[in-house]
């Protein structure tokens, strides 16, 4: 990716933060063993800033959309409360295998981390695990697959993702909670707003669907309209 490619993909800026549109299959991090990461391109974010701007939260790897940055530290402690007090509103789009109990609801599902030496760590529903609150809406439907607007209430690690596995439709791309192989995760952050100005509207962003989910939510129902 190049820094021309990157600053193509922010979606907002201010001088408190920005929200990037998070490319698919690209951890926001560096891993044990390197490798590309998002993190690695944000010296071409500063904009005239002193310093490169930080992760505000996380997405996995492979989900694509919205993700806030803080330009700097004050920013970011900011921000980082907003967070911690429930204040971001977050929505997700995601493909998942089969249809919902309902047309919606919620998944309240505590969650908890579990590993073994051979088959690594994956996240788990557990009653000893940290709370964990989805709300789900049905979009669209069509040749078995269905179209969900999901809003996490919580930030827990994989949470939609095992949510969904947990009411029978787990995500197009998750073989690790069941879902079908071949094709790449098919989980968006679609939106995302937040306070940041105390006497202003929240300010936030769209992300556009990526190429890769782009036919399933087609057969969903969805158009570039909404």
């Amino acid at each position: 990716m190049t820094p021309a490619q990157i600053q193509e993909r922010i979606l907002y800026r201010d001088g408190l933060m920005l929200i990037l549109d998070k490319p698919p299959g690209l951890p926001v991090h560096a891993g044990p063993a390197g490798g590309p990461n998002l993190e690695r391109h944000f010296d071409a974010l500063r904009f005239g800033f002193p310093k490169p701007p930080s992760l505000a939260h996380r997405l996995d790897r492979d989900t694509s959309g919205c993700l806030i940055l803080g330009r700097h530290a004050k920013a970011l402690r900011k921000i980082g409360i907003l967070f911690q007090n429930g204040k971001v509103d977050k929505t997700y789009w995601a493909v998942v295998v089969g249809t919902p109990p309902q047309e919606s609801g919620r998944i309240e599902l505590p969650l908890a981390k579990v590993s073994n030496k051979t088959g690594g760590w994956r996240i788990v529903g557990s009653p000893d695990g940290q709370t964990a609150v989805t709300d789900y809406v049905v979009r669209g439907q069509a040749d078995g697959l269905t179209w969900l607007e999901l809003t996490p209430h919580t930030g827990r690690t994989h949470q939609i993702r095992v949510h969904c596995a947990s009411i029978g439709c787990p995500l197009v791309g998750d073989p690790q909670y069941g879902g079908p192989e071949g094709k790449p995760l098919h989980l968006h952050s679609r939106a995302i707003s937040l306070p940041l100005y105390p006497k202003r509207d929240p300010v936030g962003a769209v992300a556009p669907v990526p190429p890769h989910m782009q036919a399933a939510l087609g057969a969903c129902g969805f158009t570039e309209a909404l």
